[in-house]
């Protein structure tokens, strides 16, 4: 069963932990990449904070400096990022005066 929660880490997305110069930390994935979290915050039903307050590039600094591929272990998991049910691309709204001027 995939656990609701929209802002925090739950146990589907988590990839492994990792050992991050004696602190251990979750490698995690959502539809934004990947990311660094604490065990506690996986499995809460409050948002994490790590998933959203932290720049991306950080945690792709760290995960690099300890020898992961980034790119490739977000390829391999991929099939970890959900897409909300009801989820659609915005589509881009058209002004119609703009669009008679253009004439086509």
């Amino acid at each position: 069963m995939i656990e609701q929660n929209q802002f925090g880490t739950t146990t589907d997305m988590v990839i492994e932990e990792i050992d991050d110069h004696g602190l251990k930390r979750i490698m995690a994935i959502d539809d934004r990449g990947l990311y660094l979290t604490s065990p506690e915050k996986v499995g809460r039903r409050v948002a994490d904070v790590n998933r959203y307050g932290v720049n991306r590039m950080e945690f792709k600094v760290i995960l690099e400096s300890l020898g992961y591929d980034t790119e490739a272990i977000f390829e391999k998991n991929r099939h970890r990022v959900r897409v909300e049910e009801g989820y659609t691309q915005a589509k881009k709204k058209v002004n119609p005066i703009k669009a008679s001027k253009r004439g086509g």
